[in-house]
Parts: C-alpha cells; structure tokens; sequence
C-alpha cells in the first residue's frame, strides 16, 4: 500500500475543506455572528493539519484498487472528524458534531438539531454547503481541480461513485469530473434563480439548492420545506431532486443533446416507473381512507415521494400521520433509493434491477437447466462479476441494518423507530417513523446509538465496501 501518496490526498482533502469553510467565516464577520472564533480556529487546526500530511514525500504517485478503497475511507472520515470542529467550538458536544457533519458529507439529512433557524448565519451556511460538497463526492472534486493528482486516480473514483457499474464519460478521468461538476453546478444556480424568482430569501435559496442538488434535505427553516407554504417552491424543488437521482451520465448524454439515448436508459424507466407507480398508491390511499381531495393528495403524496425516494429527506406534512399502507410503500422506496451514479442514496435502482433480472433467470434455470441466458441492463452485457459483487452488496446491506437496529433498540425504542432509524441512516435518506419522523430529530438518543448511526451514514454513502476493506489487516501491509 503506498501509505505516503494516501497521506498527501487525505491532507488535500483537509486542505480543501478548511478552504470550504472560509464563505462560512465571511458570512460570520459581515453579519456580526458567535461562530466567528469557531471558524477561525476551525480552519486554522484543519489546514495545518492539511498541510502537514501534503509535505510527506511520496516516491510514487501511483494509486492501486487497493490505495483507492483506502484513500476514500480515510478521507471520508476525517472529513467528519474535522468538520464538526464548528459545531464543536459552537457548544454542541463532539459526539453529536460529528453525527451531524457527518449526515450533511453523506447526504443523509438526519439531525440532532431541533431548531436549524437558532444557529448562527455561518453554521447554517456551513451544515448545508457540507451537502452540496458531499453529494457529488469531494475526491470527485479533487480529480475536478487537480487533474494530476496520480497515476492509476481513476481508482479514487470508482471507490467513491454510487452503484453497481461504473464508467468514464470522458476519455480522462479529470475531464469526467469536470463534465460531472459542470452539470451539478448547473443545476445548483439554476434552481436557485427559480426558488429566488419563486420569492424564497437569497440565503435560503442557495442553501436550499445545495441541499436539494445533493439530496441532502437540510433546511434552515425548523419546519423544513412546509415553512414556505408555497405550491410552487414545492414543485420546483420536487423538479429538482428528481433529476438530481438521475444518474449523471444520462444527464451527460441529454447535455450533448443524445436525449433518445438518455431516455432509453432502463434504469431511468424503471425509476420513472417506480416513482410514479408509488406516488398513485399513495394518493388512492389518502383520497380513500383520509379523504382527503385528490390533488392534495397527489400533491402530498408526489413531494413525500420524490424526496424519500431521492433520499433527499424534505417534509412538506408529517408522512407518520399517513395510513399505514402509505407508510409501507415510503418505506419501501427509501430501500430502493435513487440511480446508479447520482448523489441520491439507497440501494440504487440498477441493482433492483439487476437482482430481478437474477432472479428471473433462476427461475427460468430450473424450468430449462440447459440454457444459457446472460443478464444484460442498459442493452450490454452484465459480467458475472458484477452481479456476484451485487448479491453481496445486498446481503451486505441487510446484515448491517439489521444490526445496527439492533444496537439503537437498546435505547428502549420501539421496533419501528431502531428499525426505520437503522435504515434511513444507511440509505442516506434523514427522516425515519415514530420517535424520529419529519417533526422529530436524532438527539435524544444515546452516544453509542449516534456512533454506530454516524457508521451506518458512513457505510451507506461508500457502498460499504471501502470501509469493510480497512478491516483486513492484508490492506495495510506494503
């Protein structure tokens, strides 16, 4: 393992996030605020520290898989570490510091602050841009600004892109960020130009848009997006966060004008699909049992919908009120979370996909045992590989929700808030059921429940797998 080239990105990382909370410190200095020392002295240990690592010599700049999976975790968790600094000089424990800076990298939303209006302007500023800047992926934007950051970097973002394939959509890997970061930032001044042409404040536009465009669903409002009560700030932000779970590479592809192309994408119909077949469960089931009327309930049931499914975590009305059988259908699409390469979380529709196409063609195996049918998504072939490490990856996923419900139950909670909290976190999607539903927050459960949260976060953000690897001990031998 080239430990000494890990070391010199993971003090880049530091580097740049310190650079990232300087517009927090200027928003603190021009309105006057109590986090201006927490930022200075924010910034100050972060960046030395950065710069420390960054002057180890490395006799080779050349990242292996190996390097990258590690490169990544490291990264990540130091990124938490150091982030909740703010929150920490700002009087809140370390502990819930690091669960909530840790929720805004992973885009998971979840919270332990019960009014976000209270915090001073700079931190409120800093919990969303943590959003914005963990929702592509911050080695994403290293390769982005740094182009020559190693040989063999391609590494760095096949450990940290979301889902089951993964590919280049420019011949250089730099270029590919670059496309990736063009189109996230589009989006960002965009719906941030509607919600201000919408009347919603400049501050809480950009910040709504960072944490839309990222999925993340911090609000500085306390009543998130209810607080508006606006039809039409709603609707653009359900327009948002629906494309914002695309995968990036059809966007590309309708951004070079290939828009057949894009909209032949079998993971984008499926998503459609399950969007709009769950959003018109949802709706039969309030107009029949609430009865409520039918565009409310389609109103309603479209934002709750979109922004669980997205695992973007928004809340327009309290869901945990809804029917029972509206419940279970949320529950189910947070499982089933956003596409493949997004900044959406959950399992990733093409593995749902590619799982059914599995089981399928089991099924057709014992029926006709000599056949020979290879599964194929997107009109290519899908290797044997690719489905195994799928099968695991679920597994995975199970496994560790399970347990980490578990280990919140011991809290004293009921099964539907350990069970829903274990899988919001590990989704990466924010709000859960019963003691933590929309209206609720993470902070009155123990250190040890927000720990492994704050792992489960971590765990669900990579795709389990870059953190499982630092357990081997083979990993850290030269």
């Amino acid at each position: 393992m080239n430990r000494a080239v890990i070391a010199r990105v993971v003090g880049l990382i530091l580097c740049i996030e310190a650079a990232c909370m300087l517009p927090s410190l200027a928003i603190a200095l021009v309105v006057r605020g109590t986090d201006v020392n927490a930022f200075l002295l924010s910034i100050a240990l972060c960046g030395g520290t950065g710069l420390l690592l960054t002057r180890i010599k490395a006799k080779s700049k050349r990242f292996q898989t190996r390097d990258g999976f590690v490169a990544v975790a490291l990264c990540w968790i130091m990124l938490g570490l150091s982030g909740a600094l703010p929150y920490t000089f700002c009087g809140f424990s370390y502990v819930d510091s690091v669960f909530e800076t840790v929720s805004g990298f992973t885009t998971t939303g979840a919270t332990i602050v019960a009014m976000p209006s209270a915090l001073p302007r700079g931190l409120q500023f800093w919990r969303a841009l943590t959003q914005w800047m963990g929702g592509m992926g911050v080695l994403v934007m290293v390769l982005a600004l740094l182009p020559s950051l190693g040989e063999g970097s391609v590494n760095l973002m096949k450990a940290e892109s979301p889902g089951p394939i993964s590919s280049k959509l420019r011949p250089k890997t730099s270029e590919t960020a670059r496309s990736l970061y063009i189109i996230y930032i589009a989006l960002t001044l965009a719906e941030t130009a509607l919600l201000c042409a919408a009347e919603m404040p400049v501050f809480d536009a950009l910040t709504t848009a960072f944490t839309t465009i990222s999925t993340g669903g911090f609000s500085v409002r306390d009543a998130s997006i209810a607080y508006y009560g606006s039809e039409v700030i709603n609707w653009i932000i359900v327009v948002f966060m629906f494309v914002s779970a695309v995968n990036f590479g059809a966007l590309f592809q309708m951004q070079r004008g290939q828009w057949k192309d894009a909209f032949r994408s079998e993971e984008l119909l499926s998503y459609t699909g399950i969007t709009f077949g769950a959003v018109a469960l949802i709706t039969v089931d309030l107009v029949r049992t609430v009865g409520k009327g039918v565009y409310e309930s389609f109103s309603q049931s479209f934002f709750q919908v979109v922004t669980l499914m997205t695992t973007t975590g928004y809340a327009t009305a309290d869901f945990d009120l809804w029917p029972f059988f509206s419940k279970s259908v949320l529950l189910l699409v947070m499982f089933v979370g956003g596409c493949a390469g997004s900044t959406a979380g959950g399992v990733k529709v093409s593995r749902i996909v590619i799982l059914f196409k599995g089981l399928k063609r089991e099924l057709r195996r014992i029926l006709h045992t000599r056949e020979v049918r290879p599964l194929t998504l997107e009109g290519a072939r899908v290797e044997e590989g690719t489905v195994s490490s799928v099968s695991v990856f679920f597994f995975a996923y199970i496994v560790i929700m399970m347990l980490c419900a578990v280990i919140v139950s011991l809290d004293g909670v009921d099964l539907t808030t350990s069970l829903s909290a274990s899988l919001t976190t590990i989704s990466n999607v924010g709000p859960g059921f019963a003691l933590i539903g929309p209206t609720c927050n993470f902070a009155f459960l123990s250190g040890l429940s927000k720990v492994v949260l704050t792992l489960n976060m971590l765990l669900g953000r990579l795709e389990i797998m870059p953190l499982l690897v630092l357990l081997f001990p083979s990993v850290w031998k030269k």
